[in-house]
C-alpha cells in the first residue's frame, strides 16, 4: 500500500505539471512512472494509462475505478501561481487540485491498496484519463474496447465523498431562424430575429412532463445569439444556441424529438454522445452506500460517466463548487477521507458480491 505522502506528492507534481485537454503527455507519463514504480504493469493508449490488479481474474466482477487528469485552463482572476502547489492550513492550492487531481491520486492509492491482494471476490481495473474537460473522443471512451469488461464503475469527481446516484445528459443546439433581407425603413423582408424571439421564448418558458425522483426537470438555457449585420437591414437570418441537461427521464433523442416538434427554426445537435446516467435502487453499489450511511444525490454537472456504457456513481473527495474556480484548492484531510471512503465503499460491496455467477441489474437510459 502507498504511504499517503507518496500520494500527495504525486498530486503536487501532477499540479506543477500543465495537463490541458489534449495536452497531457507529461502527466499521463508521471501517472505512468509513479505506477511502474509500484511494480504495476500499465498500459497507455494516448494519454490514457489504465492498469489490472495483479490477481486479475475475468471470472469476477470487474470494478473500474476512473478519474481524469486534465485540467481546463487557469482564468484570469487567479492570485496565484496555478501550477504552484502549496499547502497553506491545510488546504493544497492549485490548478486541478479539485477537479480532479484528489478524487485520482485517492482512486489510486485505492487501487495499490487491493493491488497485491490474493483471494479477492472482485477485479479492479485503475483508468487515469485524458480529455474529460471537453468531453473529447479521446478519452475514456477511446480506451474503453481495450478494457477488460467491465460490470460497474466508480467515477472519481469531487461531491464531498457523498455519493451521485444519476447524471444529467447534455447535448447543445445550433438553431437557425430564417427570414427574408429587406430595408428596415420600409415595410419589407421578414426579420429572422423576430422569429426566433418566439421559440427562444419557448426555450425559456417549457416544461417536460416527466421529471427525475433524483435530478428534477431537464433543464434548456440559450446561451448564444447572433444576427443582422447593419442597423437598417431586416436580418434574414438569426442563430442561437442552446445548452440542453437531460435527466435520467428521458433519452436524448426524446428530448430532441419534442423539440423539434415545438419550435420552427431548424434544430441542429452537436452530438448525442453524453448521456444521462442512472442506476437501479437495488444494484450493489447503493445498498453498499446505504449500508455505510453515505447521502446519495442526482448531480447537475457532466462527467465521464456519460461516456461509460455500464452502472457508474460518481464519487470523490473535494467539493464540486471550487472546480474551475480561482485559487482552486482541496483540504489535504479531504483527500485522507477519499482514500477512506473508496476503501470502504470496495469493501462493503465485496460482502455483497458473489465470487462467481454474478450477475447486477442494469441501469436506466445512458
Amino acid at each position: 500500500m502507498t504511504e499517503f505522502n507518496d500520494i500527495l506528492n504525486l498530486l503536487k507534481r501532477l499540479i506543477s505539471t500543465p495537463s490541458f485537454s489534449r495536452e497531457e503527455e507529461q502527466t499521463a507519463q508521471l501517472i505512468t512512472e509513479f505506477l511502474e514504480g509500484y511494480g504495476v504493469l500499465v498500459n497507455r493508449h494516448g494519454n490514457n494509462v489504465w492498469a489490472v490488479n495483479k490477481f486479475f481474474d475475468e471470472s469476477k466482477p470487474t470494478i473500474l475505478l476512473n478519474s481524469h487528469h486534465d485540467t481546463v485552463k487557469p482564468n484570469l482572476a487567479y492570485t496565484r501561481d496555478p501550477f504552484s502547489p502549496e499547502v497553506i492550513d491545510d488546504k493544497l492550492f492549485g490548478l486541478g487540485s479539485n477537479d480532479a487531481g484528489g478524487p485520482l491520486v485517492s482512486l489510486i492509492a485505492t487501487f495499490l491498496h487491493f493491488y497485491n491482494q490474493k483471494d479477492l471476490s472482485f477485479s479492479l481495473v485503475l483508468a487515469a484519463t485524458a480529455e474529460e474537460e471537453i468531453s473529447g473522443t479521446g478519452g475514456i471512451e477511446s480506451i474503453w474496447a481495450s478494457l477488460p469488461k467491465i460490470d460497474f464503475a466508480i467515477v472519481g469527481e469531487p461531491t464531498l465523498c457523498q455519493m451521485a446516484v444519476a447524471e444529467k445528459g447534455l447535448f447543445v443546439l445550433d438553431c437557425t431562424a430564417k427570414g427574408r433581407a429587406g430595408h428596415a425603413a420600409r415595410e419589407e423582408g421578414e426579420n429572422a430575429i423576430y422569429k426566433a424571439l418566439h421559440d427562444i421564448e419557448w426555450f425559456r418558458s417549457f416544461r417536460f412532463p416527466k421529471t427525475s425522483p433524483t435530478l428534477g426537470e431537464v433543464k434548456m438555457s440559450v446561451t448564444v445569439i447572433h444576427a443582422g449585420q447593419q442597423h437598417n437591414v431586416m436580418p434574414a437570418e438569426c442563430t442561437f444556441t442552446v445548452d440542453v441537461r437531460v435527466t435520467d427521464a428521458y433519452t436524448l433523442e426524446e428530448v430532441l424529438e419534442i423539440i423539434q416538434q415545438h419550435v420552427s427554426c431548424e434544430v441542429v445537435p452537436r452530438s448525442l454522445r453524453l448521456r444521462p446516467s442512472g442506476i437501479s435502487a437495488d444494484h450493489v453499489l447503493i445498498r453498499a452506500a446505504e449500508k455505510l450511511g453515505m447521502a446519495q444525490y442526482g448531480s447537475p454537472t457532466t462527467s465521464d460517466q456519460a461516456l461509460i456504457p455500464v452502472p457508474s456513481v460518481k464519487i470523490g473527495p473535494g467539493d464540486s463548487a471550487r472546480s474551475h474556480s480561482a485559487d482552486e484548492f482541496i483540504f489535504v484531510e479531504e483527500i485522507k477521507a477519499g482514500v477512506e471512503t473508496y476503501i470502504q465503499l470496495i469493501n462493503q460491496c465485496s460482502t455483497l458480491l458473489p465470487v462467481s455467477g454474478f450477475q447486477l441489474p442494469v441501469t436506466g437510459s445512458r
